[in-house]
């Protein structure tokens, strides 16, 4: 609910100047390396909740073939 909230409160003015301060903190090179590097974070999670390790191939139609103990 608070979180709702404080997104509700952020309007264009406010999220163009926190993007402007971010860019001013981590400089114009190191920003794609943090989104890269959180895309790889995602990808890993989600792969985790799945249950897949590195070398099984990736088949993200397959349905949960998990049974439980």
């Amino acid at each position: 609910m608070l979180n709702t909230t404080i997104l509700a409160a952020l309007g264009g003015m406010e999220i163009a100047v926190i993007l402007v301060i971010v860019l001013l903190l981590f400089g114009g090179k190191k920003i794609p390396e943090l989104m890269k590097g959180l895309g790889k974070g995602i990808k890993e999670f989600k792969d985790g909740k799945d249950g897949l390790d590195e070398d099984e191939p990736i088949d993200r139609n397959r349905t949960n073939t998990n049974k439980p103990l």
